[in-house]
């Protein structure tokens, strides 16, 4: 599992003209000017693609947390007409593809003047449009106990003071799984990012990695690896400070 990452980490370190004749992991030939090279390769230095990746990710980040969370706990805890149908709806969308789906996004988004600009990446995450978060914090908000919203409604809160004292803290474990699988879709994230953004100053991590293989498919692989290497670094980073949540449990969470 690990070897092919190794791999790539060994080969930014390599000359492009040895990667694939040299297939071990330590390189014969030390060529750290990939970094430097990769860096500067493209129209724009590096940091650009990062940056607009960032944005993505942050507005990704936000939405699913605001839109998912609010949205599992009306299906969790509030009692209206259709909730079952709608709840079904909602997971049923989870096997629509999103190449089904794609096109007419796209004439929406373009009816609309938004072909070219992050909105159409960051907006629907504020619409809760992730049927899989919704389910995960669905089945986490289910788990608490109501005694801890009848509590709270005798003391005087509302269902929104409910959500944001009671059942958003005890959430941590589910808004924290959230907020890391988002990163690391949204950071990987290559068709949507290529169908939406055309301007090469807007591209990010991902598309501007596909444009290190030119049109005559002559490839900088060295460079290539380089920067796929430093593309990699904020998810580890993302995961490696998050992870403590991952392994909260929702009886302790429960007790605090």
């Amino acid at each position: 599992m690990l070897y092919p990452l190794l791999w790539m980490l060994a080969s930014s370190f390599k000359p492009t003209s040895e990667i694939f004749r040299d297939p071990g992991l330590w390189p014969t030939t030390w060529a750290p000017e990939n970094y430097t090279e990769g860096w500067n390769a493209l129209a724009q230095p590096f940091h650009r693609y990062l940056l607009n990746s960032a944005i993505v990710v942050a507005g990704s980040i936000i939405g699913n947390l605001v839109s998912c969370s609010m949205a599992a706990y009306a299906f969790a805890r509030l009692e209206f007409r259709g909730r079952r149908l709608f709840f079904a709806i909602t997971m049923a969308t989870l096997m629509l593809p999103i190449h089904v789906v794609i096109v007419p996004q796209y004439i929406l988004f373009a009816q609309l003047d938004w072909i070219n600009t992050y909105l159409p990446l960051i907006v629907p995450k504020l619409l809760a449009t992730d049927a899989f978060f919704i389910f995960l914090m669905v089945q986490f908000i289910r788990g608490l106990p109501r005694d801890l919203d009848n509590a709270a409604r005798i003391d005087g809160c509302g269902h929104a003071g409910i959500f944001l004292r009671i059942i958003l803290p005890l959430s941590m474990p589910a808004l924290a799984t959230t907020a890391i699988f988002t990163f690391i879709w949204t950071w990987n994230d290559f068709f949507s990012q290529l169908i939406f953004l055309t301007d090469p100053d807007m591209y990010t991590v991902p598309v501007a990695l596909r444009t290190f293989v030119d049109s005559t498919s002559q490839t900088s692989w060295g460079p290539l690896f380089a920067m796929s290497i430093v593309s990699l670094g904020p998810i580890f980073g993302f995961f490696l400070a998050g992870q403590r949540y991952l392994l909260r449990g929702i009886a302790t969470t429960g007790i605090k």
